[in-house]
């Protein structure tokens, strides 16, 4: 539905049942990256889907992401 509404998407996942949508996307120009949270556990379907697209959240990465219960400097 929203697809002309958006210039570039981001999938977060590992899971094998989305590489239908990012070969799809891919094939349209419309995909920026596939971040998949997992090296071990992500889907050979999936990163033949994405290509040169697909990255890892590794432990550099995770931190930055990551959920930290501190408070931020005033």
């Amino acid at each position: 539905i929203e697809y002309p509404r958006y210039e570039r998407a981001v999938i977060v996942t590992s899971d094998g049942d989305f590489h239908c949508l990012v070969k799809h996307l891919n094939d349209n120009g419309k995909l920026k990256m596939v971040l998949c949270p997992n090296v071990k556990h992500c889907s050979r379907l999936l990163r033949m889907a994405a290509q040169e697209k697909m990255n890892y959240i590794d432990h550099k990465l995770k931190g930055k992401l990551g959920y930290t219960n501190e408070k931020a400097p005033l």
